[in-house]
């Protein structure tokens, strides 16, 4: 799948603003959800329950297999995807609210909220960008015959809900679990959840094994 380029919306400041901003030296993103309120945290692309169940259906399915050990370092990961924005800054700009960055593309303030937990953070460092499907769920699931173009496209991908951003805590007890073994402690975002793990291997051509694929329409038939 070729990756392309995303752009961000473009947020419009007042004058006054404007130079206030420059002067710090932090660039701001308006939150569309307004002052004082969270800013909605789901990553783009998520389908709605009929398509995830025909993208599920149309899944290979067969056993976790790799023709070699996997080693993260065979998917470059972090890659500039806008400017001097890489996809962890990306992501962390995206999916917050009130996000401000320094010229370097660090958030500098702002707000979090992961959907896994339901906890929010106000320090970026207590977030962790989630890899919907782990790499090693990938590797083991066909990206093992992939390019590494394919993988760190796979790997930077924040176009599709391949990317989400929540509390370390979370994100370490996932690891590199299938939804078979692993559901958020949120139960809240189970739907959104499946439905993200379907779309992205489904965008990647991944295969699911037995237990998996059982989970998932567990969850679908309860959306």
């Amino acid at each position: 799948m070729p990756y392309r380029t995303p752009r961000f919306p473009r947020t419009l400041l007042g004058g006054a603003a404007a130079v206030l901003l420059a002067a710090a030296g932090l660039a701001a993103f308006a939150s569309p959800a307004g002052a004082g309120v969270q800013a909605a945290s789901l990553p783009p692309g998520i389908p709605s329950t009929a398509d995830a169940r025909t993208q599920l259906a149309g899944l290979d399915v067969r056993e976790e297999s790799e023709s070699s050990p996997y080693d993260r370092s065979l998917f470059p990961h972090w890659n500039a995807v806008e400017g001097n924005c890489n996809a962890r800054e990306y992501v962390l700009r995206r999916d917050g609210d009130g996000v401000e960055v320094d010229d370097a593309c660090r958030a500098v303030a702002g707000s979090w909220f992961s959907e896994f937990d339901g906890v929010t953070a106000d320090d970026a460092s207590d977030i962790q960008i989630d890899h919907m499907v782990a790499l090693k769920e990938a590797w083991r699931s066909g990206a093992d015959s992939w390019s590494s173009a394919k993988r760190t496209s796979f790997a930077n991908n924040v176009e599709g809900p391949l990317l989400w951003a929540v509390t370390g805590s979370s994100n370490q007890s996932k690891g590199d679990k299938d939804p078979s073994d692993w559901m958020p402690p949120r139960a809240e975002s189970h739907c959104d959840y499946a439905k993200a793990w379907i779309n992205s291997k489904h965008r990647y051509d991944l295969a699911v094994d037995d237990a998996e694929k059982s989970a998932l329409e567990g969850v679908l038939n309860g959306c």
